[in-house]
C-alpha cells in the first residue's frame, strides 16, 4: 500500500501469470505506479526500461537514474511530475503519447527528455500543438530579449555609447524615465494636432485669397503645421542617430511610413518656394504638389508606434491573412457570379440599370457587403430575389472569418499582458536593488544576480502564459 498522501493507480494493463520479480514499483513525486517488465522493454533506451534491467544490488546504477530506492518494498522514487508521467507510460501500451490539457508543453518536453522517450512518439496533433507554443514562445522571447537588453548597462563602455544609449531610451522606451514619457506625449499631441490641421485647413471658410485669387492655406494653421513637420523631423532625425542598428532601423515598417508622412513636406516646400514661375504653371508640378499633400495623411499611422491596440490590431490582421485571403476569395466568386445574374436578368426590363457585366461588379460589390449606396439597383422580380440571395450570402462569407481574427487578437493581447507583467516585475526588483547599500567592491555581483533573478521570473511567467 502506499503512505500518507499517496495515491495509487490501477494497474495500465491486466496480465495474468507474472512472477513478482517481472514487475517494478515507481513513486513519481508520491504518486505509486506498478509497471511490468516486459512492456518497458519495449522501448530498451529509456530510463523505465534500464531500470527494469538492472540489478536492486547494483545501487550505484540505481542512484544514477533514480532519486531514490528503497530495497525493502523495492519501490524506486522519482521527484518528477506525475500528471506528465501518466501521459509518459501509454507509449509503452499504445506507442503514442498525447498531451493532456493543462500541461506546459515545454515542461513536458523536458519529461520526456528525463524519461529518455523520442518525441517521434507524439501524436500528431500534439506535435502541431507543440509547434504552435514553441513558435509563440519564440516570439515572446524575441521581445524579452530586447527588455533584458535595456537592462544590460556594462555593454555602454565610452561616454559616446552612454548618450546614444540614452537618447535612444528617450526617443523609444517612454517606460524607462519621466522625460521619456514627456517626450512620447508630445509625439502623440503633435500627430493628433497635425492630422486636426489637415483637416481644418480644407474648410473654405477658414482659407485665405492669395495674390492669384486662389484659395490657400491660413498662414496660422500652416505655422501649426509647419512646426509639427519640424518636430517630427528633429523626432525621426535623433532616432536615427541613437539607434544601435541603423539597418534595422531604416527597414522598419513603422520609420518608412514616419519618412512617408516627413517626406511630403519638403518636397512640396522645395516645389512651391525653390521652383521657378514656369515651373509652377505646369499643370502636372500642381497635380504633383496636390498630390503630395494628400499624402500627409500618412502621418496618423505614425499613432501606431505610441498605441499598443493599433499594433494588437496590426498584428491580429497579420496573423489572420489567410482567413482574409478566404474571404476576399469567397466574396470576389460572389461578386462575379452575381453580377452576371444581375445582369441577365435585367436584360428584359426596358429601362435596365444594368448595362454591362463590369457595371454590375459595382452593385454586387455594395450589395454583398450590406452598404446599398442604391444608385444602381434590380427592376424585375428575378433580379430582386438575385439581390436578396447575394445580400444573404455576403452577411455570411463576412461572418466566417470574424472569430480566427478574435481569437488572434485575444492570443496576442494575452502575450502583450504577459510581457507587461514581466517588465513591472523588473522594475520592481530594480528599485528594490537601488534601495539596498551594498559595497562598493559586490557591485557586479549584485548587477548579475539581479539578471540572472529576472531571467528566472520571466521564463516563469513564460511556462504560464504556455499552460493556458
Amino acid at each position: 500500500s502506499a503512505g500518507c498522501g499517496e495515491q495509487v493507480i490501477p494497474r495500465p494493463k491486466y496480465r495474468s501469470g507474472l512472477s513478482d520479480e517481472e514487475e517494478i514499483t515507481v513513486n513519481i513525486g508520491g504518486v505509486r505506479v506498478v509497471l511490468f517488465g516486459d512492456d518497458l522493454k519495449r522501448y530498451p533506451d529509456s530510463r523505465l526500461a534500464e531500470l527494469a534491467n538492472c540489478s536492486t544490488q547494483n545501487l550505484d546504477l540505481i542512484s544514477s537514474l533514480c532519486d531514490d530506492f528503497d530495497p525493502g518494498r523495492k519501490e524506486f522514487y522519482f521527484d518528477r511530475d506525475p500528471d506528465s508521467f501518466k501521459c509518459i507510460i501509454d507509449v509503452y501500451y499504445f506507442d503514442e503519447i498525447h498531451i493532456k490539457t493543462g500541461i506546459c508543453p515545454i515542461c513536458f518536453i523536458k519529461e520526456m527528455e528525463f524519461w529518455k522517450i523520442d518525441q517521434s512518439v507524439l501524436d500528431e496533433c500534439c506535435k502541431s500543438y507543440l509547434s504552435e507554443k514553441e513558435q509563440e514562445l519564440k516570439e515572446i522571447a524575441s521581445k524579452v530579449k530586447v527588455i533584458l537588453e535595456d537592462l544590460d548597462v556594462d555593454q555602454c563602455i565610452t561616454r559616446t555609447q552612454r548618450c546614444q544609449r540614452f537618447l535612444w531610451k528617450l526617443m523609444e522606451k517612454p517606460g524607462s524615465s519621466l522625460p521619456a514619457r514627456i517626450v512620447a506625449i508630445a509625439s502623440f499631441l503633435s500627430i493628433l494636432v497635425s492630422a486636426v490641421v489637415m483637416c481644418v485647413s480644407t474648410i473654405p471658410e477658414l482659407q485665405v485669397t492669395n495674390a492669384e485669387g486662389k484659395l490657400v492655406e491660413h498662414p496660422t494653421l500652416e505655422a501649426i503645421e509647419t512646426t509639427c513637420m519640424m518636430w517630427f523631423t528633429a523626432e525621426f532625425l535623433l532616432r536615427l542617430t541613437s539607434s544601435p542598428n541603423k539597418l534595422r532601423f531604416v527597414l522598419s515598417i513603422m520609420n518608412i511610413i514616419d519618412f512617408m508622412a516627413i517626406m511630403p513636406f519638403y518636397v512640396v516646400l522645395s516645389l512651391t518656394y525653390l521652383g521657378t514661375t514656369s515651373m509652377m504653371e505646369l499643370v502636372n508640378v500642381q497635380q504633383a504638389v496636390q498630390a503630395l499633400r494628400i499624402m500627409r495623411i500618412a502621418r496618423i499611422f505614425k499613432l501606431a508606434r505610441h498605441s499598443s491596440g493599433l499594433q494588437t490590431l496590426t498584428y491580429a490582421l497579420k496573423r489572420s491573412l489567410k482567413e482574409l485571403g478566404l474571404l476576399l476569395m469567397y466574396m470576389g466568386v460572389g461578386i462575379f457570379v452575381f453580377s452576371a445574374l444581375a445582369y441577365t436578368m435585367e436584360q428584359s426590363h426596358p429601362e435596365t440599370l444594368f448595362r454591362s457585366i463590369p457595371q454590375s461588379f459595382w452593385w454586387a460589390i455594395i450589395t454583398m457587403t450590406t452598404v446599398g449606396y442604391g444608385d444602381i439597383y434590380p427592376k424585375t422580380t428575378l433580379g430582386k430575389c438575385n439581390a436578396a440571395v447575394s445580400f444573404l450570402c455576403g452577411v455570411i462569407a463576412i461572418a466566417l472569418p470574424i472569430h480566427p481574427i478574435i481569437n488572434n487578437f485575444v492570443v496576442f493581447y494575452n502575450k502583450q499582458k504577459v510581457l507587461e507583467t514581466a517588465a513591472k516585475h523588473e522594475v520592481e526588483l530594480m528599485e528594490l536593488k537601488s534601495g539596498r547599500q551594498a559595497p562598493a567592491g559586490a557591485e557586479t555581483h549584485h548587477r548579475k544576480d539581479f539578471k540572472n533573478h529576472t531571467k528566472i521570473s520571466i521564463l516563469c511567467l513564460l511556462r504560464v502564459f504556455l499552460s493556458l
